[in-house]
């Protein structure tokens, strides 16, 4: 009786209806996962554990938990087919995701919806220079500005692409190199 009194009710609880209704739900419920996913910049270098020291002692980096959406094979594409060969090393073809089904590498907050994954594969630069490379201006930009607020020794070489030095507390000297591909 509830379904002649209003038109077009039984159309939205036919079999047809349902499947519209359960599509849109999902579709809801994955914006909502996508939209809430964090923006992650990823860092390739060239001594990991250099890197830990650099990104948690010097520039204080909060650990971050492992986006959701890099546990369902999700791989980031490094855009490293336009790249010079000075700043990859060989092993750069593989996936971000170890046999275990872990992402590699280490995650750190950078801002309240933005992380960074720090990954090896980076040569070394001239002089055995430690090399943190970055294909995101942005993600740069915001490391750059964390030495600047951290007062930490630096030399911007170059503005386009960017290019700076950071001398850590063992004197060691890391570039931060922007690659343009």
């Amino acid at each position: 009786m509830l379904v002649g009194a209003l038109p077009g009710l039984d159309t939205l609880f036919s079999t047809q209806g349902i499947m519209v209704l359960l599509l849109a739900a999902y579709a809801g419920a994955m914006w909502m996962f996508l939209t809430s996913a964090p923006k992650v910049f990823t860092i390739m270098v060239s001594d990991m554990e250099l890197a830990r020291q650099l990104y948690e002692g010097m520039l204080e980096l909060p650990a971050a938990e492992v986006p959701l959406h890099y546990y369902y094979n999700y791989e980031q594409s490094l855009g490293t087919t336009m790249v010079d060969p000075l700043y990859i090393s060989p092993g750069v073809g593989r996936t971000t995701l170890a046999s275990t089904g872990a992402p590699d590498g280490l995650w750190y907050q950078l801002k309240k919806n933005t992380q960074l994954h720090v990954i090896s594969g980076a040569s070394l630069g001239e002089n055995n220079r430690q090399r943190h490379v970055c294909f995101d201006r942005d993600c740069l930009e915001q490391v750059l500005l964390r030495v600047q607020m951290r007062r930490l020794k630096h030399k911007i070489r170059r503005e386009k692409p960017l290019n700076f030095l950071i001398k850590d507390y063992d004197g060691n000297v890391i570039e931060m190199a922007e690659v343009s591909n």
